[in-house]
């Protein structure tokens, strides 16, 4: 009998690799905090994992000729970049708060933790029926 990963593990793939993900975008706000007219960006994490897993609302448009260009959101992985809101703002329009992102990447970082060993276990219980544990 073939074990299907899928069907045991559940949407653990889709929640680490868009927690990854966000990491990524927020490491960016991070590195630029000084340049000028950078405006800090973030994902909708729910929203996100809404549309890796085929559930939610997604965006679909409909071409009435030919000519017309495909819609490419230009982000990521499904996941739309959104601009954060600045609650400082900066003369040079710099959005970036050096603090928020901080915090924001903190609390990713121990979300993706979570969702890693909640898959770890995952894996043992799955290791444990294989051998009759």
């Amino acid at each position: 009998m073939a074990i299907s990963f899928n069907n045991a593990l559940g949407m653990q793939e889709a929640v680490l690799t868009t927690r990854a993900h966000r990491a990524g975008v927020l490491a960016n706000n991070l590195a630029n905090v000084n340049t000028p007219g950078f405006k800090a960006r973030d994902i909708d994490f729910k929203q996100t994992l809404d549309r890796k897993m085929g559930g939610g609302n997604t965006l679909s448009t409909l071409s009435t000729h030919n000519a017309h260009f495909g819609f490419n959101n230009g982000s990521n992985m499904g996941a739309e970049r959104l601009y954060r809101a600045s609650m400082q703002p900066s003369v040079d329009g710099n959005t970036v708060d050096e603090q928020i992102e901080h915090a924001e990447f903190m609390k990713n970082t121990i979300e993706f933790q979570a969702a890693f060993t909640f898959l770890n276990s995952k894996f043992k219980s799955l290791t444990k029926a294989i051998k009759g544990q």
